[in-house]
């Protein structure tokens, strides 16, 4: 009995040590990606939405491919393929390309309020692609932070029924980087953090190399110094590093648990918009951003509220494991 309770013991602080380290390495990623809405902002003053959405993957994917390289890392297999793919969609088309065509007619500090949404969105993802069954009032929650967001965007934009096409590209941002960020989560559990991320950017970057082709035709690129370094900033942390810390936690997790931390990113983005770009802080733009980083804070809260049951009941089985090694 004293051997089984002092097992216990032991084990407990490894596995709050390994939620711990979930959570720290999903703040780091954050913290990278909280100034891709703002520089994207900066740099489609002078570069072209479609260079700079297909770029920044095609910078990342040369750095990618080096690392890949260099690490001898194994072809994932033909399974994973496909999974890859979802993630590529998701993070490496998706998410640049619809942010950055949104960001040439939007504030940075608007965009990121409508991405707060991507921590329920991610929790959604996570619990669909998991099979899992959460309460209804997961569901009820995160339907009305979507309807918020919606709200604040139909606001901003002059009215409802006046909601411009850059919140639905931005809506659409936010559902491909939740299936992504969820794909890629558990993908990251196989084939390692960075590894995912950057056997993604290869995947996708024949499409992603042609794009640049296409847009390049149509408008060389010309930048001002300041819109280089936003762009370098973005194709090297917000689409290969940033991924390194975000993938690494969540495949940690628990999932839902690390997409918690997604909630400070759009106060993070809002107050480098201000700071960076000389954007005002208003009371629509501050009292939106609240309610829907509410919201988002409530599902994730709620998709998490049962998970202390599962430990309790399972927690002598986790216990034996250790013992086993």
């Amino acid at each position: 009995m004293k051997d089984n309770s002092s097992a216990t013991t032991i084990i407990r602080p490894v596995v709050l040590a390994r939620r711990h380290t979930g959570v720290w390495l999903g703040l780091v990623g954050v913290a990278a990606f909280s100034f891709t809405v703002p520089f994207t902002k900066v740099a489609v003053a002078g570069l072209a939405p479609l260079f700079i959405g297909s770029g920044r993957a095609v910078v990342a994917a040369i750095l990618a491919a080096f690392a890949l390289a260099l690490t001898r890392q194994r072809l994932p297999r033909s399974a994973q393929w496909g999974r890859l793919a979802v993630v590529a969609g998701g993070v490496v088309v998706g998410f640049p390309l619809l942010t950055s065509f949104a960001l040439t007619t939007t504030p940075a500090s608007h965009g990121a309020v409508v991405i707060a949404l991507l921590p329920a969105a991610t929790a959604t993802a996570a619990v669909l692609r998991g099979h899992e069954c959460p309460p209804l009032a997961f569901w009820l929650i995160t339907g009305v932070g979507a309807l918020a967001a919606i709200g604040f965007a139909s606001m901003q934009s002059g009215g409802f029924g006046q909601l411009h096409w850059a919140d639905v590209l931005l809506l659409g941002a936010v559902v491909a980087a939740a299936i992504g960020y969820a794909e890629g989560g558990l993908l990251a559990r196989e084939l390692g953090a960075w590894q995912t991320v950057s056997w993604a950017l290869v995947l996708a970057s024949p499409l992603m190399v042609l794009l640049v082709a296409v847009s390049v035709a149509q408008q060389p690129p010309s930048a001002s110094p300041v819109q280089w370094a936003a762009f370098a900033y973005l194709g090297v942390v917000s689409m290969f590093l940033g991924f390194f810390a975000w993938y690494r936690g969540l495949a940690i997790g628990p999932m839902a648990q690390v997409s918690q931390v997604q909630l400070i990113q759009p106060v993070l983005s809002i107050c480098w918009a201000a700071l960076l770009l000389g954007e005002a802080l208003t009371w629509t733009t501050i009292v939106g951003g609240v309610a829907v980083i509410l919201c988002a804070g409530a599902a994730v809260r709620v998709r998490l509220r049962p998970a202390p049951a599962l430990p309790a009941a399972l927690h002598p089985t986790r216990s034996l494991q250790p013992a086993k090694d």
